[in-house]
């Protein structure tokens, strides 16, 4: 998968890890979008040191949904806590 596939992924996967992560976040739906964009390149390329892999196995597949989601779970919780609102 290309960049430009991991930028669309992300973008979905970053609303699914703010619906999946209680609490507010600081910023609105751009920064979702960011965080969900940043989050899939970096579910990506954890995929590819973790695993080994050159890219994961492609856009209907259920590990890039994870991979993504994943990264975005982990960039919305740096995010809180450099904002200074992490969880309650």
């Amino acid at each position: 998968m290309g960049v430009i596939a991991w930028i669309l992924v992300g973008l979905i996967a970053g609303a699914i890890a703010k619906a999946l992560t209680p609490g507010k976040d600081p910023g609105g739906a751009i920064v979702t979008m960011l965080i969900g964009i940043v989050g899939g390149l970096l579910g990506g390329w954890l995929g590819k040191v973790i695993f080994g892999v050159e890219s994961i196995n492609g856009f209907f597949h259920l590990s890039t949904w994870i991979a993504a989601i994943v990264g975005a779970v982990i960039v919305l919780f740096l995010y809180r806590l450099v904002s200074g609102r992490a969880r309650h």
